[in-house]
C-alpha cells in the first residue's frame, strides 16, 4: 500500500514538474511554434498580392490576431469563416498574425462579429482594417 502511495506521489510530482510552456506546446498532439503578436496591421505584400488574385467587387477585412501558433489554429479559423456565406476567400498568415477575409460588397463588416469568431477558436482579435476593392 505504501509503495502504491509513493508511486502515485512520484507520478504527481513528475506531472507537475512540466513547465507551462511545454504543456502549452503539447496541445492536442501538435506542436505550437512561437507566439506572434499580430497587433500591427501590416500584411506580407507578396501574400496579399496572391490573396487578391481573382477578387473583385468585394471588401477585405485585415484582422490582427494574437494567439495563432500552429496550423491547427489556422485551420480552425479558416473553417469558422468558411461557414459564412458572405466570405469569398480567407487566408491565415501565422508568421504575421494576420487573417485576410474577402467578403461580398453587401456584407456589413462588424469587428465584434469577427472578434467572436476568432475568440471561439481560442485566439484574440486585436485590430481590423477594411479595404474596399472595385
Amino acid at each position: 500500500m505504501n509503495k502504491l502511495i509513493i508511486l502515485g506521489l512520484a507520478f504527481m510530482i513528475s506531472y507537475l514538474s512540466f513547465t507551462e510552456e511545454s504543456m502549452h506546446q503539447a496541445h492536442e498532439g501538435h506542436i505550437h511554434g512561437a507566439l506572434v503578436d499580430g497587433s500591427n496591421l501590416d500584411v506580407d505584400p507578396e501574400r496579399y498580392k496572391e490573396f487578391m488574385k481573382g477578387l473583385e467587387n468585394c471588401q477585405i477585412a485585415v484582422v490582427s490576431v494574437i494567439g495563432m501558433v500552429c496550423d491547427f489554429c489556422a485551420q480552425g479559423i479558416e473553417k469558422t469563416f468558411e461557414k459564412d456565406e458572405t466570405v469569398k476567400k480567407i487566408d491565415v498568415d501565422l508568421n504575421k498574425g494576420k487573417v485576410l477575409i474577402a467578403y461580398s460588397k453587401n456584407k456589413k463588416i462588424e469587428y465584434k462579429e469577427i472578434e467572436q469568431k476568432i475568440l471561439s477558436n481560442g485566439q484574440n482579435a486585436t485590430g481590423l482594417k477594411v479595404i474596399n476593392i472595385n
